[in-house]
């Protein structure tokens, strides 16, 4: 029986990724800045619309010396509502995460919540384009510029997003990218920080080299974090169905939204302005009217081999290493843990077949 997950790579055909593979071996350059890389660099900085990129060997790493790179110390306001790796690159630079609670028409970080959370303490506010949603940039940079705060865009969801009509990933002082296999566009594993001059991309670009500005000169006490030829390759590949891949995740998207519309205790996000999202997950919300409850759907879908996700569950403020924290505590985040309680993410990516998705919404409505 075919197993449905929520998503799933897109690998374009092995027969066209044969040519890259054929020039990394002849020219046996496999990673440090090699043509493939400096390549995927220049096209992606295009098709996205931003100024300085720096490849990375997964998002996570970017994430960690993005912090690095602003000298971030102290506290960093952020959501509890997000992928692990968001407040881990936190504890990992010793800096002191600061959950508020998430607005409950996007399930990105609430302005007002973060204003009411700074302190002399503060230095940073990380914030998450949730499933591709864009923040509230306009208020957010405000704050930051206010209280003299660095403003950092965890974009892994974000890829190719824009908003009033320019790419999302210029907001703010970095934005990071996840390149991750089950992302809209992947390098099997990878990731990317993107900033706004050539000095800080500079830096950024000692950082992930081990502080290295020469051969004998190093810049700062840097880690590993370069791609590899054989990323970079799948990278420029991929980029030439990125178009083709987008649209198939709007049709799948579309698909979904009319079919759920009406049934009760479900409820659907707000679908986003025309050309502007990405439709990297599909979630919905499992209300009390609804006859099963969320784990209960959860269940149900699993059972058919369909493998939907609860995704973000549970709220990264529960997990033991930050639960002892105040600001992890449920009662200041009601909202998060809410959303966290009712959500379930779809099976969404450009091959899943119409009947599979079909067979979704039937389990769905047909409770």
């Amino acid at each position: 029986m075919t197993k449905t997950y929520v998503t799933q790579p897109f690998l374009p055909p092995l027969e066209e990724f044969m040519p890259y593979l054929e020039k990394i071996w002849q020219e046996k350059w496999l990673t440090n800045n090699g043509s493939f890389h400096r390549q995927l660099e220049s096209k992606l900085s295009d098709y996205l619309g931003v100024s300085h990129m720096s490849l990375f060997t997964n998002g996570t790493i970017a994430l960690i010396t993005a912090l690095q790179a602003l000298r971030i110390t102290g506290e960093v306001i952020t959501t509890p509502y997000t992928f692990v790796a968001t407040a881990h690159s936190l504890l990992w630079n010793k800096n002191n995460p600061v959950f508020v609670d998430i607005d409950p028409v996007t399930f990105n970080l609430d302005p007002d919540k973060v204003e009411a959370a700074i302190t002399p303490q503060t230095s940073a506010i990380l914030a998450v384009h949730i499933y591709g949603t864009p923040c509230d940039t306009e208020k957010l940079q405000q704050i930051a510029d206010i209280y003299g705060l660095k403003l950092i865009y965890d974009a892994a969801h974000a890829f190719g997003v824009s908003h009033n009509g320019e790419s999302v990933l210029n907001q703010g002082d970095l934005s990071i990218l996840s390149f991750h296999a089950t992302k809209v566009f992947n390098t099997f594993e990878g990731g990317a920080i993107i900033c706004k001059d050539e000095k800080l991309k500079q830096r950024i670009d000692y950082l992930k080299n081990f502080g290295f500005a020469d051969e004998v000169t190093v810049m700062a006490p840097g880690i590993n974090g370069k791609m590899s030829e054989f990323q970079a390759a799948l990278g420029l590949l991929q980029l030439d169905y990125i178009d083709q891949c987008i649209a198939s995740r709007k049709t799948i998207a579309n698909h979904y939204r009319e079919a759920l519309k009406e049934t009760i205790g479900i409820r659907l996000l707000p679908a986003g302005a025309e050309g502007e999202g990405n439709d990297s997950y599909f979630p919905i919300l499992i209300e009390k009217e609804y006859p099963l409850s969320r784990d209960e759907l959860y269940k149900k879908l699993r059972e058919h081999d369909i493998y939907a996700r609860r995704y973000f569950y549970p709220l990264v403020s529960d997990f033991p290493m930050y639960r002892g924290l105040s600001s992890a505590n449920a009662e200041k985040l009601p909202v998060a843990k809410q959303v966290s309680e009712q959500v379930l993410c779809l099976p969404i990516y450009p091959d899943l077949e119409e009947e599979h998705q079909d067979k979704i919404i039937r389990i769905i409505t047909e409770q």
